[in-house]
């Protein structure tokens, strides 16, 4: 009404029933709002598929007092949840040059493969390797897959092997889930994600993967559940025992692995539980 009828801010007002106070108030910033918000946005930057919930979750762990609520608040003031409108998978860390891993339990890798039972009910596989000694962890197929059951197999391997450092895995739900996440955080174990569309930066397991699918997937018929997971398991210890590995000297992973931690000269092995 000022700039359109050339009235006065105070004329302006009385027409709208404004009082004058609230037309010329200024809004003073809070500062720890402020650094809030400015964390909220890093936070959002690096975890680009986290909604408001765990990126709340990774404010109170850094010693914000938030709740999700205003968090959520926060969040949508910022814009971040346009995030959302981009088909395209993001990646969520920024990656630095590969480092080449130089000693067991230092770098994991671990993905998905897929295959069909005899009657054609699909089923999943979780493939988990060394990347140093190529020891195969973990083969286990089943008909769906979580981040509670990823979660459970590593738990599982736990029992009778160190954890690594870091593991390196794509941009699947599963890997990012909300479980993963509490598992990782509570292990103190870094995961590692590739770029989307950038399997070649996890060639270590999609080079397993082949394996598994030529000398496994491709040789058997898979009835039930239990008689794939018998199967996979069979191979997975003829592959740690008996299968010459070409990358190691041609000696089987298990007997490479056995023979680093016999070595009295260098420590190959990584922190413990």
């Amino acid at each position: 009404m000022v700039s359109a009828f050339a009235v006065s801010a105070v004329r302006a007002c009385e027409v709208v029933q404004l009082q004058t106070s609230i037309y010329y108030y200024k809004a003073i910033p809070d500062p720890e709002e402020l650094a809030l918000r400015h964390r909220l946005r890093e936070l959002a930057g690096v975890r680009v598929r986290f909604g408001y919930r765990r990126l709340a979750i990774m404010l109170r762990r850094e010693g914000w007092l938030v709740n999700a609520k205003r968090v959520f608040r926060l969040y949508r003031e910022e814009g971040l949840g346009l995030r959302r409108k981009f088909a395209k998978k993001r990646v969520a860390v920024v990656r630095g040059p590969y480092v080449k891993p130089e000693r067991m339990n230092q770098l994991w890798a671990m993905d998905f493969m897929a295959d069909r039972l005899e009657d054609g009910r699909p089923f999943r596989i979780l493939t988990l390797i060394d990347t140093f000694t190529r020891e195969a962890l973990c083969v286990w197929p089943d008909h769906g897959m979580s981040g509670a059951k990823v979660v459970g197999r590593l738990e599982a391997i736990a029992r009778s092997r160190s954890l690594p450092e870091s593991i390196r895995v794509d941009n699947g739900s599963e890997f990012y889930s909300r479980e993963m996440d509490a598992w990782a955080y509570r292990r103190n174990v870094r995961l590692d994600f590739i770029r989307p569309g950038k399997p070649t930066e996890n060639g270590h397991i999609e080079s397993f993967n082949g394996r598994v699918r030529d000398e496994c997937l491709n040789v058997h018929l898979f009835f039930t559940i239990a008689d794939a997971q018998q199967k996979l398991e069979a191979w997975r210890t003829d592959y740690n025992h008996l299968r010459p590995h070409s990358a190691l000297a041609s000696l089987p992973p298990a007997d490479f692995a056995r023979a680093l931690c016999e070595s009295p000269k260098t420590d190959h092995t990584s922190r413990g539980n």
